[in-house]
């Protein structure tokens, strides 16, 4: 809730805080109307920039530290989970905006927390692909008894898919298809440098203002060729990882032995979300819905989309096997059969030899019940 300041008492935490440069502070306000008050001239710092709405909030409810990390101004909050917050940040002197994922401080003596946060810095620094979000730096800050670790990433303005559903429903046919098609080539460049994502989403992928696909979020990130025999998954007994709706089967059984194939089966349970406006499975609890996609095949296509071209529906087939063996064994792959159908020509699902990657994990016992 916002306090009562006066109009010199909101400037001194305006002053405090750093935000605004002096010189430039003492000229916006040199002319103040005689009746201003504190929100008045709030608002009027939000109209000429030199503050925005975020900060401001911040700064009526008395708060005037928090907003640096480093050489970093925060100028907003994007998002919040239990992992991480994510701010809209501007670089000191570069001007550069960028988004800065922080590690809650209450996280950073828990080890599984802290180490997975490294490990997505390590994955998005090892990659550079137009079709992935950047990594910049990565940095910790100590304040006092607190200490915060943060990662600078590229700032990508626009929707992810997710929102995109939601806004504005199923997409357009070769909206999909290129869609999926750019999210295969980022995927293509990360397997091809050793990672499997593990939390392929619509969440997980942005559409710029200019159409292009960016993928995000490698705090799952695993590496094929990864040495550590007491790996982070294991250490803390995290045998499943990622998002139920767009789990592969195998993974379902054991995150830590899947490999590229099971991001190719995420990212057709995504194409099945931009087509149909759900995910494969949609109803049914955490434990059911993990089930299904080991035992059962989602509702057709075409039950939903009656036009839906037939080249699509086998490419989200193929992509969605059940056994790794029989989907597209790459990324690439998927973006040729893609790049063929918004060609004009007919896409084939004839297969191909296997990579070489990761061993999927052998099938055991699924770790929930049957519905």
């Amino acid at each position: 809730m916002a306090l009562k300041f006066t109009v010199e008492s909101f400037l001194n935490l305006v002053r405090q805080s750093r935000l605004v440069d002096a010189e430039r502070l003492e000229q916006l306000v040199a002319d103040l109307p005689a009746d201003a008050d504190s929100q008045s001239v709030a608002d009027m710092l939000v109209a000429s920039g030199a503050l925005t709405e975020w900060q401001v909030d911040k700064l009526l409810k008395g708060k005037h530290k928090g907003f640096f990390l480093g050489k970093y101004r925060l100028q907003s909050l994007l998002g919040k989970g239990g992992m991480s917050s994510v701010y809209l940040a501007e670089h000191v002197l570069m001007r550069r905006r960028c988004a800065i994922k922080v590690l809650p401080h209450k996280k950073v003596n828990d080890t599984s927390y802290l180490e997975r946060f490294h490990r997505e810095a390590q994955a998005v620094a090892s990659l550079d692909h137009p079709n992935i979000v950047r990594a910049y730096d990565v940095d910790r800050e100590v304040d006092g008894t607190t200490e915060i670790h943060f990662l600078v990433m590229e700032y990508v303005e626009g929707h992810s898919l997710q929102e995109l559903v939601a806004d504005t429903g199923p997409q357009a046919f070769r909206d999909v298809a290129d869609f999926i098609r750019q999210s295969a080539r980022g995927l293509t460049h990360a397997h091809e440098a050793g990672l499997v994502h593990r939390d392929i989403k619509p969440g997980n992928l942005l559409v710029d203002t200019e159409g292009v696909v960016k993928i995000l979020d490698l705090g799952l990130a695993r590496f094929f060729e990864e040495n550590d025999e007491n790996p982070i998954t294991l250490r803390h007994d995290e045998k499943v990882l990622g998002t139920a709706d767009y789990l592969a089967p195998e993974q379902a059984l054991d995150s830590h032995q899947v490999d590229a194939r099971a991001d190719i089966y995420s990212l057709g349970c995504t194409m099945y979300f931009l087509l149909t406006g759900r995910p494969p499975f949609n109803e049914g609890t955490l434990a059911q819905r993990l089930m299904w996609h080991q035992t059962k095949e989602p509702a057709a296509i075409v039950e939903t989309r009656a036009d839906v071209p037939g080249q699509l529906v086998d490419v989200v087939a193929r992509m969605m096997a059940k056994d790794p063996a029989d989907r597209f064994q790459t990324a690439v792959e998927v973006g040729e059969q893609l790049s063929v159908w918004l060609d004009g020509g007919a896409a084939t699902t004839v297969p191909t030899a296997p990579p070489v990657a990761a061993p999927v994990a052998p099938p055991v016992a699924p770790p929930v019940a049957p519905p």
